[in-house]
This record gives C-alpha cells, structure tokens and sequence, in this order.
C-alpha cells in the first residue's frame, strides 16, 4: 500500500492523450512512455509471462499459489487518457485531512473546487484528497485503476499466506476513443472473467452499461450573394438548427439520469454550404437505442423532403452493447466482488454504468467483464480528484476477489 501514491503521481505525469482522430493502435505514440514504465516495473516486482504487444497492450501473469483447482481470472485498466481536456504537465495537489469545504485549485485563475456544487466531496472529509492544479485533467481515469491494479499484484507477490489462483492483468490503450478492446487478445489473456477497474466512485460495481452508436449528420447547403438570394441560397447552419430543434429536447445528458437515453450533440462545424453535426445516441435498453437512430433518421428523411432534395445525410455507427446480457448468465462474478467489498467494508452500489467500458466489449467477446470501483470523481476535466483511501480500498477489493476466487464458494 505504501507505493501506491507514489506509483499513482508518476503514471499521472506521463502524458497518455489519446487522438479520436488517428486510426492507429496505440493511437498516440505517448502511450508507449507509460506502457514501457510498466512493464519495466511489472518484471521487478515478479509477475511473469510480462509482454507488450504492437498494439500497445501489455498483460501478465501472477501465477496460482495454490495446488486447488481455480478459474483464471484477470484485471483491466487503461492507460490512455481522455482527449476532452489538457493532459500535459498534469501538476497534482495532495489536500491531506480534507476540512469538508471548497478547494482550491488555482489561486491565480480563481478556480475552485466547490463542495457545494460537487457535493460528494463532503463524503471524503478527514480523508486525503488528490486534486488537479486547475489546468489539466487529473488522470485518475483510469491512472488510477493501473495503479491499484499495479499495487495489488505487488501486495499478493509479497504476501504468499494469501492464496490465489492464477490471475492474470492487463492495460489496454485507447479506451477512451472507444477502441481499447478492439484489438484485445482474449485467448491469449486466457481468463474465465475479469473486472474492469475503471468505475468512479468507492463501491460502484456495474454490469449495465449504454448501448452506444456514434452519428455524424452532413448539411449540404448552396452559397449565392446574400443580395441576391431570394430563392437560391440553400444556408446548411439554418437547417443543421432545424434537425438539432426537431429531437427531443430534454433527452439530452444534462436533463436524464439514472437508465435514461439520450442524444448528445458534442460538435458542430458549420458554413452555409456544409454543416456537420456530431453526435452520440445513448440507451440502456436494446429496443430504445434502436428506436432513437430511427428517430433520427426520421428526422433527416422529413428535413429532405421539405426540400425535396437530400440535404441531411447521416452516418450512424454502433460502438458498443449492454453487456447486461452477458453478465447475467455468469452471475457470480458479480456476486464475488460483492462480497470482496463487503469484507473490505465498502459497501457495494450495483448501479448501470452511464457510459461504457472496455468490459462491455470484452464480454461480448466471450470475456465476461463487469466494472469496479477505482475511486475518482469528475473525470474528463479540471475537477477531477481522487480520494487516497478510496484508491486504498480499491486494492483492498482486488486482493480480496483473488482471495474469494480461490475459496470457490459461490460458484
């Protein structure tokens, strides 16, 4: 436990942005800066079988300290961070005995952290609070899940009385442009199941997540002098506002919750001849999310024929399922990281996830992987913060569900 703050302020200082943009794996080349740190300090610690592939991925391999026969059974982070927000030189700040009252972040730009806005915070008083200076992300996500993961594997090595089966891990790139299972090698990861360690806040166990499609809207509009275009110009932004305006107003992000959908306009590049819109389409239930993308394509087909030309062309593309449904088969993964919070005095919230993780893809991969707890809060952005302790626990649980897994007492 004691590398564990230490490990955690060195990953989050290595830049690991990843590029919605570029195709490749990784899809930046710092990816590798984190990547090779790991696998240098994965062969000191002695795990075996340690590799890193040309795709960026690197597993290996804590052998079984038991002659009983137990499942493999593996853990997954990701060591990219989201490109959402500034990622370099992240500049941490260590808040110890948290008083319960605002932070702050930066003097200079009167940025604060508010606990009244971020209410949560107030949970964490008395406890030691990892904050950003202001202006950078934190990296908690999922820095933080490598280095629990990082620290739990050190934690079971040097404590051989705790008996285990083999358990194998791996950090995956790119997973927060949606591609950090694309190339993930379940055969060669070679575990019965596995838990993302890539959830928010202490407690959270997730095996709902969002059926998710991406969809980009394409205006195409007709320039003429705007003195003489009475019955010529055709202006793009105009109707790129009539298609936002024709979905529905309060299924956006900031107005549902819980296994509320949604749409989300996230981009707008607009000229009178082109407009694009971007766009993701979000819902927990299979036969909503597929009545939203007709819904929108309901739209641009009623938009087109008020022209009586096609203008709105859509491109929709599905991203990721509920791994809902193959969760529920194999209900006692669930149920083992239950108890291994439970016996870690965490108390477990099983909730559906409002987004997606690589768990979702791998389980419909034939990997079956719900989400677990690492600990941070407001990711993606200046006010991220992670709790010490709840990173603490985190450990605590991994260990824990080795420890479990071994007994074989609920499955």
């Amino acid at each position: 436990m004691d590398k564990l703050l230490d490990r955690f302020l060195r990953y989050i200082k290595i830049d690991t942005m990843s590029d919605p943009e570029n195709e490749a794996f990784p899809s930046t080349d710092k990816q590798w800066d984190l990547a090779k740190v790991l696998v240098k300090e994965l062969e000191e610690m002695g795990m075996q079988n340690v590799s890193l592939d040309d795709n960026c991925y690197i597993m290996a391999t804590l052998p079984a300290n038991t002659d009983t026969e137990v499942p493999t059974i593996g853990f997954v982070s990701h060591i990219d961070t989201s490109p959402d927000f500034i990622a370099d030189k992240v500049n941490p700040q260590i808040i110890e005995n948290y008083d319960g009252g605002d932070i702050v972040l930066n003097a200079n730009e009167n940025i604060v952290l508010s606990s009244d806005y971020f209410s949560e915070l107030k949970l964490y008083k008395g406890q030691t609070i990892i904050t950003t200076d202001g202006t950078t992300l934190l990296g908690a996500d999922d820095k933080a899940g490598v280095a629990e993961i990082m620290t739990a594997m050190d934690y079971l090595i040097q404590h051989p009385e705790i008996e285990h089966g083999e358990v194998r891990i791996c950090f995956t790139p790119d997973e927060e442009v949606g591609k950090g299972a694309h190339l993930f090698d379940v055969e060669k990861f070679g575990a019965e199941w596995a838990y993302t360690v890539d959830g928010g806040q202490i407690g959270e166990l997730e095996y709902e997540n969002f059926n998710a499609a991406g969809m980009k809207v394409k205006i195409t509009g007709k320039i003429v002098h705007p003195g003489y275009a009475k019955g010529k110009m055709i202006n793009s932004i105009l109707i790129g506002n009539e298609f936002i305006a024709a979905l529905p107003k309060s299924e956006i992000p900031q107005e549902t919750n819980g296994y509320e959908g949604f749409f989300h306009l996230y981009d707008i590049k607009g000229s009178v001849e082109l407009t694009e819109l971007e766009y993701i389409i979000r819902d927990h239930d299979f036969d909503l999310f597929e009545k939203r993308k007709e819904q929108a394509e309901k739209v641009a087909t009623e938009i087109n024929a008020k022209w009586g030309q096609e203008l709105v062309k859509l491109e929709i593309k599905d991203q990721y399922f509920n791994m809902k449904k193959q969760i529920e088969p194999v209900m006692h993964v669930v149920e083992i990281a239950k108890r291994a919070m439970e016996a870690a005095d965490v108390v477990p919230n099983i909730c559906a996830i409002r987004g997606g993780t690589d768990g979702a893809q791998l389980s419909f991969k034939g990997l079956p992987c719900p989400n677990i707890f690492a600990g941070g809060h407001n990711f993606h952005g200046r006010y991220e913060y992670v709790p010490l302790e709840s990173m603490k626990k985190a450990v605590e649980v991994i260990v824990n569900i080795a420890e479990i897994t071994a007994k074989r007492s609920v499955y």
